[in-house]
């Protein structure tokens, strides 16, 4: 008696070298657990790195394709995965992945789900090598077989820049693993921290304005500390900038801290004032925690998160945190101050903690799952490209 088809899901990414998309990427891969009576998981790996942030659970099956980072190789190495092992479906992340598996998969069969996890045009801004990304992704995207945007603010980028049709994006937001979070938090803090110091998380790159928090802070007059988690190139234009506002007892470069909710549990407040996100992972992280937020009003994200709209030269309240504009260091600085109001801090912590459980883990993971049991269902016709 012939066994019926058992299907195959192929999960790729650049790789687990670390960063947001990688950790829920992982997370996803952990819960798909739950499904395996139902599928078979493998992933790819497009870079080999040398060390790996995250790790995988031990029952999936791995593939390190050695790519370099190169468009070029990824294409060619998952071509040849996606010939060998016929996945039925594809679910990558990132725009790198998500170009090789569109091509991969109308190449030799099976359908691409794509997954956005950062502002496109954002993400893919400056220079000639930005344009011809952009370029591909107009390309190659409206070809897959369904899109998961991170974001409402995402899927609009990629229904107006990209010609992606609304039918196929999902929104689906990034999962919070609240108990994990909470578990780690209770560990022991690196260093003494007192009731009004705050933090910001995240790499030190032009994106994610560092510089913003330290100046707005600082210009707040606030108690306490700002602690920045995160290291990157431009960690020494911080210091500088630290130096120049004569602000070393105020602002604490700290680096990369392979825990860092035990830092964020601690602290009064959460500040994001990047100038552009997909989906804030770390600021959602710290609501878990019920910190209340100061969050710049970027694509995308923060604004959907908080539920909130500026509409005045005053922050705007939200559910968990104030909304303040992009590069507007005196309006973050006035939200920073007008937290020093205990009551009010208080009330927006519990806010905080009370919508980022609205991001579960197991939310999220049946949302996916639902959009590959949608494709496994359709048969899959092997258009070549």
């Amino acid at each position: 008696m012939l066994r019926a088809h058992r299907p195959k899901c192929l999960l790729v990414i650049n790789s687990l070298a670390g960063g947001g998309a990688e950790r829920v990427f992982t997370t996803l891969v952990g819960d798909l657990v739950n499904f395996r009576d139902r599928c078979d998981f493998t992933v790819a790996l497009l870079d080999n790195e040398d060390s790996e942030a995250y790790s995988l659970p031990d029952w999936i099956e791995v593939h390190r394709l050695a790519s370099g980072a190169s468009l070029f190789r990824s294409v060619s190495g998952l071509c040849k995965l996606v010939r060998t092992i016929r996945p039925d479906v594809c679910l990558s992340f990132l725009t790198r992945a998500n170009c090789a598996a569109i091509i991969a998969c109308r190449s030799y069969g099976g359908k691409a789900i794509i997954s956005e996890r950062v502002n496109t045009t954002a993400h893919l801004s400056g220079g000639v090598k930005s344009v011809v990304n952009r370029a591909l992704v107009r390309l190659l995207y409206p070809r897959a077989a369904a899109v998961v945007a991170v974001s409402q603010g995402v899927k609009e980028t990629l229904c107006q820049e990209y010609g992606v049709s609304s039918g196929q994006v999902t929104v689906i937001p990034n999962p919070v693993d609240v108990t994990r979070i909470e578990k780690l938090a209770s560990e022991p803090a690196p260093f003494d921290i007192a009731n009004g110091d705050w933090a910001t998380m995240g790499r030190l790159v032009p994106t994610k304005n560092s510089a913003l928090a330290v100046r707005a802070f600082v210009r707040s007059e606030s108690e306490g500390r700002l602690f920045i988690l995160g290291d990157g190139p431009l960690r020494q234009q911080i210091e500088t900038l630290v130096d120049e506002l004569g602000a070393r007892d105020r602002v604490v470069i700290c680096g990369f801290h392979a825990n860092p909710y035990a830092i964020l549990g601690r602290c009064a407040g959460y500040i994001l004032p990047s100038n552009a996100e997909g989906f804030p992972n770390a600021m959602v992280e710290a609501m878990a925690l019920g910190k209340p937020v100061v969050a710049t009003d970027c694509p995308s994200g923060p604004a959907e998160i908080l539920e909130a709209r500026i509409v005045s030269a005053e922050p705007a309240c939200g559910r968990g945190g104030m909304l303040v504009k992009c590069e507007d260091e005196a309006m973050m600085a006035t939200a920073i101050q007008a937290l020093q109001d205990k009551v009010l801090r208080d009330q927006l912590g519990e806010l905080a903690r009370e919508r980022a459980l609205d991001f579960s883990v197991e939310r999220a993971t049946n949302a996916f799952w639902s959009i590959i049991q949608a494709e496994l269902a359709v048969p899959d016709r092997r258009v070549a490209a």
